[in-house]
């Protein structure tokens, strides 16, 4: 009597079109905003994950009565790293190719934390918001999901094989196991979901990217798998109609949850979570194929999950390069879908699938070449157990082989590749017998055990020694089966690298043309008036430098560099003591220029005081001794008679404080003229009351009012807000992209300041003729950065603006 084999299971049609599902989804929110809850295909790739995975461990653990971490890690390794190392690389690289360098060290650094599966804790590190989409993203910033479930790896298999091993001998191998199994993933949903409340509700960054906030996920998959004995006796109808409702919740789901209504992923993620575990349990009676479920199980879908890894790690970094080098068009989105989909399957065939089945010193006769994937089902484990029991009762004396052409232990039903071990090899470790990949298929399957039989023989033979096996066979079987899909695929990753060139020449123009809009016909010409203005008029001169760069189509060499100045940010003030929340300033430390000068100039108001206070400081050092300046404020906090909020850390604290401190000052020292800078932002109080630009410009009067000096107080306006230079800055685009219009907010802000001036007898001057033409301001003026974020002025352009400060002041009388 021979050794009874598993026959070749259907797979769980169903699990891969979740997976396709659900990648398809998070695609969707990230390249186009549709669906807008897309982004929760997360929580389902976690749930599946959860209930694979568990599955294959209580397999081994039934058919063992333990786990082999060692080999479960090996299995993980091969399955995740190799296409994740190869996305890593590549994005690095190409980061230092599109990106600016600031924007590129921080993808390599982001590249080394992925690639220590600690994403998600960089990035609650650097306070990543992940629904802020207008901010800088990292290309690498969908990682931090395969983070939090490899770090669930490093401690779910351990805890269950400590479950297990506390129970007596006799009972590991029985339902006692998954019992004991069901009642620990059940306490980690109950604590993780009870931890991820309370963190939505008071850590949302947090929370987003937590282990903590996300094990009970994983969890609820662990518990279906636990659960699978007793869901196979629901009958196939019903299950089918839980699969159905099970599909139903997570399109709702993907079309109810706002990123931005907070509560996620508790309690919100709830839905989607819920939802899948609807469809693995209702998919675990019945036909594993599960036809009746057509949206989920038809090739398309099912092919689409098979790809769906190589899908999720490649579609991000294109998104992002993609808004940096090609306009903002729906042949743009287009083309992005496509490369990602071409990138997925090349990458499928030439990385994920040959590396994670590769042969890695795996003994002749041990091990299949195709290791046991993770997505063994749950539902395999019962009957792998009475395939063991089989196995354990058969008669100890085999019967001889009839003659055949076959190997020893082939199985009908299964494939034979030359020189690949039986599917029926015992494992060296266990005793018990491995599942090759041809018995468990894609998925999850409900395999059917023949009963043991005889295979009769008209006369029996002698024993024949076994021929050997060369050592080379494994690798031969390997490279005869994944040898040809990676040839085509690296063919047609080729074909579709010149398809994408001829795109983008035939219908972006060329890469270069097609990077960003470019100005308005006749810009060109206004430009070239700015530059004939008069030489000896600083600010005609400055409108001249402004109009070209608004014009430019290729960077010039800055001096320092965009690259420089966006590292340092403020840090090459020479007055951002004097308006750190950590440090008390005095009068005397934050002042420039003789103390005898006869004009004595305040520069008091927020970090866009701050801004220009390099610039009023060169004024006082160019005077000769005429001028001395004073520049005293905080930055985030508004000089204005009411309370702003502000977020930064400690400003509500130190702001009514500082106010108080200036205002000491001023009234001590009596200067000559005050001038007050704020940010050109609406806000509102502490409460949440709302402040409507007319609010705040008046509430910056009341403030100067305070000082006694009617009719010397200046309402200098901080530059316009202007792109984010972290997003829009590459060598490989043009200036345009990071020249920016006047928004209206800012247009009610100055017309309320020079409102409030007139009344009161003040002066309201405009930022505009220093940082803007045409409402275009650009992000350089001659060879210049001119800020070194949206807002701030960068040190060098401070003083470069002194002339043109000079004159305006000059021709109001002010100096």
């Amino acid at each position: 009597m021979n050794s009874p084999t598993l026959s070749h299971p259907t797979p769980r049609r169903d699990i891969q079109g979740l997976r396709a599902l659900a990648v398809l989804a998070v695609i969707g929110a990230h390249a186009v905003g549709w669906s807008r809850g897309g982004f929760v295909g997360v929580d389902v790739f976690f749930v599946v994950s959860g209930f694979l995975i568990t599955g294959a461990l209580l397999r081994e653990a039934q058919l063992t009565g333990g786990i082999r971490l060692a080999a479960f890690a090996g299995r993980r390794a091969r399955r995740i790293l190799p296409l994740a190392v190869v996305v890593l690389i590549a994005t690095a690289a190409s980061a230092f190719v599109v990106f600016n360098r600031p924007r590129a060290e921080q993808t390599l650094l982001d590249a080394l934390w992925s690639a220590g599966l600690a994403a998600n804790w960089r990035f609650t590190a650097v306070g990543t918001d992940y629904f802020h989409a207008d901010d800088a993203v990292s290309p690498l910033q969908h990682f931090w999901s395969l983070a939090v479930e490899e770090q669930f790896y490093l401690a779910w298999p351990l805890l269950l094989l400590l479950t297990v091993s506390l129970l007596p001998a006799a009972r590991r191998r029985g339902a006692a196991a998954t019992g004991a199994v069901a009642v620990l993933a059940a306490v980690v949903v109950a604590a993780s979901f009870a931890w991820a409340l309370l963190q939505s509700a008071d850590a949302a960054v947090p929370a987003y990217f937590s282990t903590f906030t996300r094990a009970w996920e994983l969890a609820v998959g662990a518990l279906i798998a636990a659960a699978v004995p007793l869901l196979r006796r629901i009958p196939p109808v019903v299950g089918g109609l839980v699969s159905w409702i099970g599909v139903g919740g997570l399109i709702v789901a993907f079309a109810v949850i706002d990123p931005e209504a907070g509560g996620f992923p508790a309690p919100w993620a709830a839905l989607p979570v819920a939802a899948t575990a609807l469809v693995l349990a209702g998919g675990v009676p019945g036909d594993p194929r599960h036809r009746h479920l057509f949206p989920l199980t038809n090739p398309v879908s099912v092919f689409a999950g098979d790809v769906s890894y190589s899908l999720y790690l490649w579609h991000f970094p294109v998104i992002v390069f993609a808004a940096v080098l090609l306009p903002a068009r729906e042949a743009t989105t287009a083309l992005v879908l496509a490369i990602t989909l071409v990138l997925a399957v090349a990458s499928y065939h030439l990385v994920e699938r040959p590396f994670r089945f590769a042969p890695y010193g795996r003994p002749v006769g041990g091990e299949s070449a195709e290791t046991p994937p993770e997505d063994a089902a749950a539902a395999l484990v019962p009957t792998a157990v009475r395939a063991a029991e089989l196995v354990r009762d058969a008669a100890p004396a085999p019967a001889p082989r009839a003659l055949s052409t076959r190997p020893a232990g082939w199985t009908p039903g299964t494939r034979y590749y030359p020189g690949a071990p039986s599917a029926t090899s015992t494992s060296p470790s266990s005793g018990a017998p491995e599942l090759s990949r041809a018995d468990l298929g894609d998925g999850p399957g409900v395999p059917e055990v023949p009963a043991p039989r005889a295979i009769a023989s008209p006369e029996p033979a002698p024993a024949a020694a076994p021929e050997p096996v060369p050592a080379s066979a494994p690798w031969a079987a390997w490279r005869a089966r994944f040898g040809p899909p990676a040839l085509l695929a690296a063919s047609g990753l080729g074909i579709a690298a010149l398809a994408v060139v001829l795109v983008v020449q035939n219908v972006f123009g060329g890469l270069t043309a097609s990077l960003v809009a470019f100005p308005p016909a006749g810009a060109a010409d206004a430009a070239s008036d700015a530059a004939d203005a008069d030489p000896g008029d600083p600010i005609a001169a400055l409108q001249a430098e402004l109009a070209s760069a608004a014009t430019a189509t290729e960077w010039p060499q800055l001096h320092p560099s965009l690259d420089e100045v966006m590292t340092r940010s403020s840090a090459s003030n020479p007055a951002r003591d004097c308006f750190s929340p950590e440090v008390s300033p005095t009068a005397a430390g934050c002042s420039t220029g003789s103390s005898d000068a006869p004009v004595h100039v305040y520069l008091v108001g927020d970090s866009t005081a701050m801004a220009y206070a390099p610039a009023f400081r060169k004024l006082a050092d160019d005077s000769d001794g005429g001028i001395r300046v004073t520049t005293v404020g905080l930055y985030g906090c508004r000089f204005t008679d009411v309370a702003v909020q502000n977020d930064g850390a400690g400003v509500m604290t130190a702001c009514p404080q500082r106010k108080a401190d200036v205002r000491a000052m001023i009234l001590a020292d009596a200067p000559t003229l005050v001038v007050m800078s704020n940010a050109y932002t609406l806000g509102h109080t502490p409460d949440g009351a709302d402040l409507s630009a007319d609010a705040l410009l008046a509430a910056q009067e009341a403030e100067a009012d305070t000082y006694g000096m009617p009719g010397r107080i200046v309402h200098l306006a901080p530059p316009p807000e202007g792109a984010d230079l972290g997003r829009c800055y590459s060598p490989a685009a043009s200036p345009y992209g990071c020249a920016a219009g006047v928004s209206s907010t800012w247009g009610q802000m100055e017309s309320a300041a020079e409102q409030v001036a007139a009344a009161s007898g003040n002066h309201a001057v405009s930022s505009l003729p220093f940082t803007c033409w045409e409402l275009v301001c650009p992000a350089f003026a001659g060879d210049i950065p001119t800020r070194y974020d949206r807002t701030h002025l960068t040190v060098a352009y401070a003083e470069h603006i002194v002339p043109a400060l000079r004159a305006e002041l000059a021709a109001r009388g002010l100096l």
